[in-house]
């Protein structure tokens, strides 16, 4: 299980590779939002996503008789682990799925990866393959969160927020985070309870794939009813992670859910108040901060932008659609 001991060490192995990204603000969004927002751009990270963290948190703890990686991923993880994978000159096989952005599958093979696809959609299993793969070639499997050095890697994400918002005086504040299976959002909790106690974690997510929110208030791993679907792909998983859940029913506050077109005018501010580019599923916390303000208390909240690999299309459609910025 991931501490906080886990968390720091994974930070000093991090530190000179990731980057330490700020807290950014705008006053457009706190006019928006009627409080202030304190935005944090992993979109800014190596390889466009938090997930690099992770992957290198991984990647660096490994045994040194390993003989390659494997991983699942949907685009941003794959890219973290074949990114840290090469700078080990370790080799790495990604399996994603074929509906994958493309920008995600060519930029994992850009990064010396071995990309092998699959059919989600038609219910072809990832875990099957993988374990396939994972015994025939020797491969250590790096998970995208049910992994302890990923949720520490993604942990130190916790350790900068706690950092920064005691440096700006903030001792009191929901900490908003882009959730799929949870290992950003329980790292960045175990990291608050050990550095920042006044500020808590809560999960954002997607309508449609609010598992985490529902599991939550339910006390109990509820499943999405699709495995596939909507715009948030980076953060569309089936269920919470068997280790994540209990560190975020321990340690955060309710579930956020936002609809995809409000991710997608999420996406449209990032760009026009902060310059900063955001994929629908990592803007997600950023549209529960501006557009759930009912549910969050305090004058201040603190919000990832989790990735930023968003394909041009998809992107050209957020501008086009909110592009007014109102």
């Amino acid at each position: 299980m991931s501490d906080i001991d886990m968390i720091r060490a994974a930070a000093a192995r991090l530190k000179g590779h990731a980057r330490r990204t700020p807290l950014l603000s705008s006053p457009f969004l706190d006019q928006i939002a009627g409080r202030r927002i304190w935005v944090k751009p992993e979109c800014l990270q190596h390889t466009g996503s938090f997930k690099y963290r992770g992957g290198y948190s991984a990647v660096s703890a490994l045994d040194k008789r390993a003989r390659g990686v494997l991983a699942f991923s949907s685009g941003n993880h794959a890219q973290g682990v074949a990114l840290a994978a090469a700078q080990h000159c370790v080799p790495a096989v990604i399996i994603m799925p074929a509906d994958a952005p493309s920008l995600k599958i060519a930029n994992t093979h850009a990064l010396g990866a071995e990309v092998v696809l699959y059919d989600r959609a038609a219910g072809e299993s990832r875990e099957d393959l993988g374990e396939a793969l994972r015994t025939e070639r020797n491969l250590t499997l790096i998970r995208p969160y049910d992994e302890p050095q990923v949720i520490a890697g993604q942990g130190t994400t916790g350790l900068e927020i706690a950092e920064d918002a005691a440096a700006m005086g903030i001792a009191r504040a929901d900490v908003l985070v882009c959730c799929g299976g949870g290992g950003l959002t329980s790292g960045i909790a175990l990291a608050l309870e050990a550095d920042a106690p006044g500020l808590r974690a809560r999960p954002c997510e997607p309508e449609g794939f609010d598992d985490t929110a529902r599991s939550l208030s339910a006390g109990a791993i509820q499943r999405n009813a699709q495995p596939s679907g909507g715009l948030c792909d980076a953060i569309v998983t089936p269920q919470p992670g068997d280790i994540t859940f209990p560190i975020m029913q321990r340690l955060c506050g309710p579930g956020l859910v936002v609809s995809d077109e409000e991710a997608l005018h999420a996406m449209a501010l990032a760009w026009g108040r902060l310059k900063l580019v955001a994929e629908p599923g990592g803007a997600v916390a950023l549209a529960a901060a501006l557009f759930r303000a009912d549910q969050i208390e305090g004058d201040d909240v603190i919000v990832t932008i989790s990735g930023g690999n968003v394909d041009a299309g998809m992107f050209q459609r957020a501008l086009t659609s909110y592009g007014d910025l109102t």
